[in-house]
Parts: structure tokens; sequence; C-alpha cells
């Protein structure tokens, strides 16, 4: 079973989060949520959800991939946390899949995994992911590396992952429960 880390900050996009989730748990992953700080996580918008663990103890963890939802000012506290930057790091240099959405790819550029890559993210947060090449697209992947725009391309960030990890034959068998335009 392939595994993915879902790490959640306070203030982080809940359409993003969510749909990264749950489109990842219906293709078979085994996804593991986790609090900075805290299990109890407040979205930018007031939802909160109950994260299955925190990051204290799951550092230690291998993963298949790891995805950073959006939002502010949950994507800049996991750019400010430096265990994430160091679990980012670690996983990279494994050659191991990661992907951010919206400003979160601004988390992925501090981590140092960026440079000279095609990069997309949230219009308002292009200006500050600047060592790889940004393309503006609403998902963009180069190699191990994912990235997407915003809540708008959450679905497609979502499916592009399932992809990544399965194949394009499970995309089109979790699509047929959930018929995203894709």
């Amino acid at each position: 079973m392939k595994s993915v880390l879902v790490p959640l900050a306070d203030g982080f996009e809940e359409i993003e989060a969510v749909t990264i989730i749950d489109i990842l748990r219906r293709a078979g992953a085994a996804v593991t949520t986790a609090g900075l700080e805290k299990r109890n996580v407040e979205g930018s918008h007031g939802i909160k959800l109950i994260a299955d663990t925190v990051i204290v103890e799951i550092s230690d963890r291998e993963w298949d991939m790891i995805v950073l939802p959006g939002g502010v000012p949950g994507a800049p506290t996991l750019g400010k946390d430096e265990r994430i930057l160091k679990l980012l790091k670690r996983h990279s240099e494994r050659g191991k899949f990661t992907a951010a959405i919206c400003a979160a790819p601004w988390v992925l550029e501090k981590a140092g995994l960026t440079a000279e890559r095609r990069v997309t993210s949230h219009p308002d947060w292009a200006d500050r992911v600047v060592l790889g090449h940004h393309t503006g697209s609403r998902v963009e992947t180069d190699g191990t590396l994912v990235t997407g725009q915003a809540a708008g391309s959450a679905m497609e960030f979502a499916f592009k992952l399932v992809e990544q990890l399965f194949g394009k034959r499970k995309v089109e068998e979790v699509n047929r429960g959930v018929l995203a335009k894709l």
C-alpha cells in the first residue's frame, strides 16, 4: 500500500486538504494527516479537522509521497517549521514524490526543492517561487515534484497525485465514482 503524509497547520485551505485526502484514500493510499503541534486543526475558513497524529510522532517514518495543502496562514506556518523542511529535504533526497498546492509550493522552495524545476502555485505566490520555472499551469509535474495552482484545481491536482502513485487506470477507476472534469 502506498503511504502519503499530509501535514496540516492551522489556516490550511480546506478544499485542498480534504480533496487531496479523499481522492488519495479512494485510490487506496494510506493517507496520514499530521498536525504540527496538536491534532485539532482549523482551516482558513473555520472548518475544523482532527488529524490522525502530530508531526513529532511520525517524523522518522518513510512515505511514498508528502503533500502540502495551501492556505494562509497554513502554508507559511508549514514553511517556518524546521521539522517540515527537514522532512521534505530527506524525502526528496530519497527520490520520493513531493507535492504542494496554492501557497505551499513556497514551502518546497524554502526546502530547496524547486531549483531548475517546473512549478506552479497560486498567482499571488508566484513571485515567491523564484528558484524554479513558474509555469502558471493549473497542475505541473516535473519528475517527482507535483504542484498545483489553487483550490479550483484541487481535484485535478489530487488526480495527478493518484496517477503518479498508481497510474492512469486507477485515475479512471476512481473517477467513475466522482465524475470529475479532468
